[in-house]
């Protein structure tokens, strides 16, 4: 039986994306790989709730920005306050779009990510 472990988001600045998912997410930093060459730097965050975790992956030697194709992936997490968080993601300037008949929306982050918010299951 296979269980999930992670998701990988290649990001341009780890700083950056690292305060982006703590301030939009809650998502906080369980652990670092850094290359001794100073190459990369993975961070794994994770929800405090679950053992799954999002790996950020810092490159240093790949400098443009990464090609997202069409964004027809994305990463899920429920709230169990929709309208709080949508309120807060609105002022955050990170929504990208609202699908409120299906009652979801999108945010994204600063690589150009697509992150779903969805209403947690009662």
């Amino acid at each position: 039986m296979y269980r999930f472990n992670h998701f990988n988001f290649n990001v341009s600045d780890l700083d950056r994306s690292l305060a982006f998912y703590r301030e939009a997410l809650g998502l906080t930093q369980v652990r670092e790989k850094r290359a001794q060459d100073g190459s990369y730097v993975i961070a794994f965050l994770g929800d405090s709730a679950t053992g799954f975790s999002l790996e950020l992956t810092w490159l240093r030697d790949h400098p443009q920005a990464y090609d997202l194709g069409e964004c027809e992936f994305h990463l899920a997490l429920t709230t169990p306050d929709m309208a709080a968080s949508l309120a807060k993601h609105k002022e955050m300037g990170c929504v990208c779009f609202e699908n409120p008949a299906m009652g979801i929306y999108f945010i994204e982050d600063p690589d150009g990510y697509w992150i779903e918010i969805v209403p947690e299951k009662k």
